[in-house]
């Protein structure tokens, strides 16, 4: 199980020293919440935190795009050691084209809101992607409640990879704590995005949360 903290919980004044906490950690990637104001009501951080990121920590980044515009990201962090980008199915009339494009640089992800149907990613999506992510909560803030009705979804790509033989990891966000992860692994995730249930405890804590996660 790979565990994902999002720093969109973290203290942004010591950002630094938050994610060094995590350095020895194994099957963990940092989860960048990018927000523009315009897909999700909210605004994070752009395109050079993340540049400062790539050259201060060894850890995956894992860049999830709530963005209208996932091709300037692309275009701007092309150069910078990223593990995938994700970007929102919803805001991409050829995504295909983007997962492509993506893929000549890193792993390639895409993610629904709680809305979408999971029917609505195509089987040349499928085959293509190396990530996919379920929101379990509506994106844009963090510390909500998680949506049970994700787990549905994440089971029919479970099912969907068994019978295709599909390649993507499944990564869910949104609600992640001590009551709700072992919903998400029984209904077969690989990967978990936590945000304020780990970061809202004492610093030299961290990793014995994110090791709560998997159990």
């Amino acid at each position: 199980m790979i565990i994902s903290p999002s720093i969109l919980a973290a203290d942004f004044l010591n950002l630094e020293t938050e994610i060094s906490y995590f350095e020895n950690e194994k099957n963990l990637w940092l989860h960048l919440d990018v927000m523009d104001g315009h897909f999700v009501p909210n605004m994070t951080f752009g395109i050079p935190i993340i540049k400062q990121l790539a050259k201060k920590t060894e850890l995956p980044l894992d860049v999830h795009l709530m963005v209208t515009n996932p091709r300037f990201y692309l275009e701007n962090l092309k150069e910078t050691k990223i593990n995938n980008i994700t970007f929102h199915l919803e805001v991409e009339s050829d995504a295909l084209s983007l997962v492509k494009d993506i893929k000549k640089y890193t792993k390639a992800g895409i993610s629904i809101k709680p809305g979408t149907d999971v029917k609505s990613i195509s089987a040349d999506l499928l085959q293509e992607l190396d990530l996919i992510l379920i929101m379990s909560v509506e994106p844009g803030f963090g510390g909500q409640k998680f949506m049970e009705s994700s787990l549905t979804k994440v089971k029919e790509l479970v099912r969907q990879r068994e019978e295709n033989n599909y390649n993507y990891t499944i990564q869910i966000d949104g609600g992640i704590n001590e009551s709700t992860y072992q919903l998400a692994i029984e209904a077969g995730v690989d990967n978990m995005v936590a945000g304020s249930y780990i970061f809202k405890n004492n610093p030299q804590d961290y990793t014995k949360f994110v090791n709560n996660l998997r159990l």
